[in-house]
């Protein structure tokens, strides 16, 4: 997340000397790629590899609509991808996901919730970004693009939903059936729990945090 703060400086200073058609064709693509190449991963850290890039492509279309906008969304990106990044620091792969239940179910449960945040369904924080850019671009007679845009994030919302599918499983999904708890300790910090309470229950406070950015 922290890598997208100098391309965003720039953009920010330069978005009014670039072609706006331009810049809504990369956001695009940039969605479309992020979602359609993290499909077949299965290492955790290169699924949010990906949803970082198609991330990026609503970042590029939000500043080019309305930079404060485009702040917004990245406050609420980074607060989601940090409440899912904690939990799930420990677990490499998908596999790891589900043998974590036996362990720490409420962890596994609150990860559910911010991954489905992440992919942007209502009603958790990360739907507001995304409601409020396809609000601007149909406002301003782009519901053509609106439209591919909100196509464009379904590769990436599929992803998502497979993660939480493998975090409610009460079972390993592996050859070896066991509840035996074979890891060490979770180590758990004590901004997680602000971190997916921000990540889930901002929806309300959505006029509010747009018209103080």
């Amino acid at each position: 997340t922290w890598q997208k703060f100098a391309p965003l400086t720039l953009l920010y200073m330069t978005h009014n000397h670039l072609n706006h058609t331009t810049m809504l064709f990369v956001g695009l693509m940039s969605a479309l790629i992020g979602g359609w190449a993290g499909l077949n991963q299965t290492q955790t850290r290169a699924i949010m590899a990906f949803s970082s890039i198609a991330h990026m492509g609503w970042l590029i279309t939000a500043i080019t609509m309305s930079p404060s906008l485009a702040t917004l969304m990245m406050l609420m990106y980074t607060t989601i991808t940090t409440a899912t990044f904690l939990p799930l620091a420990t677990m490499k792969t998908t596999t790891d996901i589900g043998t974590m239940w036996p362990l720490s179910p409420t962890t596994l449960t609150a990860t559910m919730i911010t991954l489905m945040s992440l992919g942007g369904l209502p009603p958790l924080t990360g739907f507001m970004p995304k409601w409020l850019i396809l609000k601007e671009l149909s406002s301003t007679g782009m519901t053509t693009l609106a439209t591919l845009l909100l196509m464009a994030s379904l590769p990436s919302l599929y992803f998502y939903i497979r993660l939480a599918y493998l975090t409610i499983l009460t079972t390993p999904p592996t050859t070896t059936n066991t509840e035996y708890k074979w890891r060490f300790n979770m180590t758990h910090t004590k901004h997680t729990a602000p971190m997916i309470m921000a990540s889930t229950l901002l929806l309300p406070m959505t006029m509010t945090l747009y018209s103080t950015t």
